[in-house]
């Protein structure tokens, strides 16, 4: 049979010299742990607050960019806005013209006067009163005595005056007018 032969090595005194150097090894790392958060810490604190900053200078940016777009938006909306009402008037004026010329030929049809031809009789009727007014004071100089020509011919002026003005204040048109009921017996055959 087969022995084997065991080699008796020094395990005692390789494994001080192991177990210490791992020691040594897990204190070194435990130290190099501790310098980086430290560094980690002292570094963080100024990373931390280079962050804040570049947030502000972006979150400026980003108003700044948002009020423009706003703005824009908003100039946008203001002139569809009035072009939407420029075009709202210029339907309401075509409508109100329409309205107005066909009320115009209805009147017309019912054979009532427009404004046009109301503004020219009251013309008309100015200048015939003033003919009036002419004529009158002339006839009321020659038929007036001698004496008092002023007195005459104010009294013919006054009546005179204030009938164009009853004219202007009530323009309206007339009915035509009935012929009268002739009467078809005397008022003396009537009786008996």
């Amino acid at each position: 049979m087969v022995t084997k032969i065991h080699k008796k090595s020094a395990p005692a005194q390789e494994s001080v010299p192991l177990s210490g150097s791992v020691k040594d090894s897990a204190q070194q790392i435990w130290q190099a742990g501790l310098g980086a958060f430290t560094r980690a810490q002292a570094e963080g604190t100024k990373a931390f607050e280079a962050l804040v900053k570049e947030g502000i200078s972006m979150q400026r940016k980003t108003q700044a960019a948002a009020e423009e777009k706003i703005t824009e938006a908003t100039s946008k909306m203001t002139n569809m806005a009035t072009d939407i009402t420029s075009k709202a008037t210029g339907q309401w004026d075509k409508l109100e013209n329409i309205f107005e010329d066909r009320v115009a030929k209805a009147l017309n049809k019912l054979g009532v006067p427009s404004a046009k031809e109301v503004n020219a009789l009251i013309a008309r009727i100015d200048e015939l009163s003033a003919a009036v007014q002419k004529l009158s004071g002339q006839k009321a100089a020659s038929k007036a005595p001698a004496k008092a020509p002023a007195k005459s011919a104010a009294k013919a002026a006054a009546p005179v005056a204030k009938a164009p003005a009853a004219k202007k204040a009530a323009p309206r048109k007339s009915a035509p007018k009935k012929p009268a009921a002739k009467a078809s017996k005397p008022a003396d055959a009537q009786q008996p």
